[in-house]
């Protein structure tokens, strides 16, 4: 059970999302939703309701908010993240997916296989630094945090 079950994007106040930029947001939430490993560290001061989790996600203040309720809305966690070790990161994935989503309808498969090698990297890159940054927060895989990265970046771009 220590899984996400639900996600909500806080995107009240961001631009309305590009064609691609709202495709990326589904395909990640669909692919979380439907495979995902969360789980929240024991902690010495207090118990740690169990999963499955609903998961809220929002940029306040220049901070990344992490909102984590159980399945019966009932609060079980929330962290606050910089944005500061993110920027470097969102601003490379928005270059190399602008590159390749102009390459999907222009290039021969060859260059746009190269062109998603690279993204792919950089998309890792982002996961390890998200995973790196929950360290003692939360527990995740690698494909979690690929996915939630991406999410990430989608509250990012507008914010």
């Amino acid at each position: 059970m220590s899984r996400i079950c639900h996600i909500e994007l806080d995107d009240a106040n961001l631009p309305p999302p590009t064609p691609e930029i709202e495709q990326e947001r589904k395909v990640a939430m669909y692919d979380l939703i439907e495979e995902n490993s969360f789980a929240l560290p024991m902690r010495e001061d207090r118990a740690v309701p169990e999963g499955p989790y609903r998961l809220g996600l929002a940029i306040r203040e220049k901070r990344l908010v992490f909102d984590i309720r159980t399945d019966t809305d009932e609060p079980a966690a929330e962290f606050h993240l910089s944005l500061s070790p993110f920027r470097q990161v969102v601003k490379d994935y928005w270059a190399i997916c602008e590159s390749y989503f102009d390459a999907v309808k222009n290039m021969p498969p060859s260059q746009i296989e190269t062109i998603d090698m690279a993204r792919r990297g950089i998309y890792n890159e982002g996961a390890r630094v998200l995973a790196e940054r929950l360290e003692g927060k939360a527990e995740i895989d690698n494909d979690t945090a690929r996915r939630l990265f991406t999410l990430i970046c989608v509250l990012h771009f507008g914010g």
